[in-house]
């Protein structure tokens, strides 16, 4: 085996990204163990991917964790017994009382200890997702291009800013997030913003 060759090949590359077949990783791997320059050379490679993934990586939302925690919560209710429910669609006659279903389960609580936002989803298909939200203080700014966002306040107050302009909510005022509108909420009560928040595909 002609060393240089084999590390200018290309398979070294392929090995540290995973995408070797069996019988190739099985090569790489006795490669290194014979030669100390492919082990140094896979280091090398391990050392410089990771380095440029670093350097690009792209900070999450603030909302991500919240919604992805709800999921799977959501998905382990269900795979628990739990019958799904489909809530009405939010819109500018929709009142607290179409909610009271949900609003009134003992285990639709925030829990003591939230730091930022807290979601409990109530009614998922593919075209329509509904979740009980509580906002401690704000969001960080989004924009969505292919789903409207709908707000039912339910406790607390806030201000959702869309551009420039501000909007005051209060208890029983329903919001819809205009498409390509980057917006921000933010709490104005000393209590958390409880929500109804439904997202439906555009």
């Amino acid at each position: 085996m002609d060393i240089k060759e084999y590390i200018l090949s290309g398979i070294l590359e392929q090995y540290v990204l995973g995408t070797l077949s069996k019988e190739e990783t099985l090569e790489v791997e006795q490669a290194a163990a014979k030669h100390p320059e492919v082990r140094k050379e896979i280091a090398e490679i391990s050392k410089t991917i990771e380095q440029f993934a670093m350097a690009n990586a792209v900070q999450p939302s603030r909302n991500l964790k919240p919604f992805v925690l709800a999921t799977i919560e959501y998905m382990e209710r269900m795979e628990n017994g739990e019958t799904p429910s489909f809530p009405p669609m939010l819109n500018e006659t929709s009142k607290l009382s179409d909610f009271a279903t949900w609003l009134n389960r003992e285990d639709m609580v925030l829990p003591i200890e939230v730091e930022d936002t807290y979601a409990k989803i109530i009614g998922y298909t593919p075209n329509q997702k509904t979740a009980i939200i509580w906002i401690m203080d704000s969001t960080p700014p989004e924009l969505h291009h292919d789903e409207y966002e709908k707000f039912l306040i339910v406790e607390g107050t806030c201000n959702i800013t869309i551009d420039e302009n501000i909007y005051p909510l209060v208890p029983g005022d329903y919001f819809e997030i205009p498409l390509h509108k980057t917006h921000v909420v933010k709490v104005t009560s000393k209590t958390p913003c409880k929500v109804i928040l439904q997202r439906i595909a555009a």
